[in-house]
Parts: structure tokens; sequence; C-alpha cells
């Protein structure tokens, strides 16, 4: 009887250790949490997840606003719209990309305009889901200002 107690608990403790390991994992930011152009809009996002060592999801999406000349313009917008909200530059993952960390270093994004991160696709500097490639390769054709943005959980530099 006491035996069958102790497995219970074993296997009990076991399935949450197990359930708390692949939960790193699956903790994702909310795009609520990022201040954006007013006005700008959503084209597409997806997750994209890393299993590695310091497992964690980042949200991607593609952000246009039609008015803004060129996506320069919009990526030199939104770096004026984080810098306001108290987000501090950061160095971003290619030359083309830039990066910001929230107060407090809770949340980061990186950020490039849709010609900057085709750029690193093309290259093999970066990866993005399908999705996002086809977004931004849309927005590029239409002569759309895009921006690819990329949202995650603190700094991974830390």
């Amino acid at each position: 009887m006491i035996g069958g107690r102790v497995c219970g608990l074993a296997a009990t403790t076991a399935a949450v250790v197990i359930a708390g390991c692949g939960s790193g994992a699956t903790r994702t930011p909310a795009f609520s949490s990022l201040p954006l152009v007013t006005g700008a809009k959503i084209l597409t996002q997806a997750r994209q997840c890393d299993s590695g060592a310091k497992a964690y999801c980042a949200l991607i999406l593609v952000l246009s606003d039609q008015r803004f000349k060129t996506s320069a313009d919009l990526l030199e917008a939104q770096r004026r719209r984080l810098r306001m909200a108290g987000w501090s530059a950061a160095d971003g993952d290619t030359g083309e990309q830039r990066a910001a960390e929230s107060p407090g270093n809770k949340l980061r994004v990186t950020y490039a305009t849709a010609d900057g991160d085709l750029k690193g696709i093309d290259l093999g500097w970066i990866q993005r889901p399908r999705k996002i490639t086809l977004a931004l390769s849309r927005a590029l054709f239409d002569r759309l200002p895009a921006l690819s943005v990329m949202l995650e959980l603190g700094s991974r530099r830390a």
C-alpha cells in the first residue's frame, strides 16, 4: 500500500518536472506589450520557437503603414516610438536590423525593413517562418513600406 503511494507520488512529481521543463519553450510574449507605430497594420504574424538550452518562443510579425513613403521611414518611426516608451537601443542580429529592450529588460524586439530581413534570410544569417518570408516578399513587390518585427522574452545576451 505504501509502495503504491510512493510510486504514485513519484510519477506525479516526474510529470510535474517534465511539464515544467517543456514550459520554457512555450513561453511567448504578447504583442500588446510592444509599442508600435500608431496606425500601423499587422499584415501577418507567426510564432517561432527555439528548443535549445535556453528554450523560448518569439512572436514575429510583418508591419506596414502606407502613410510612410519608405520602409526606412517606417523603421525610423518605430525606433522613435520605442524610445519614447522608454525602451533602450540594442544591437540587432545582423547589420540590417535594429533592436531594443523594454524597461527592466523583460522584452526584446528586433526589427528591420522588409528588404533588410529578406537579405538576411537569403544569405542564411537569420531564419523566419515561411509565412513571414512570403509576407515580406509580397510587401516588397507591392512597394509597401513594411517591417519585420520579432518580439522575445528578456535579453538573450544576458
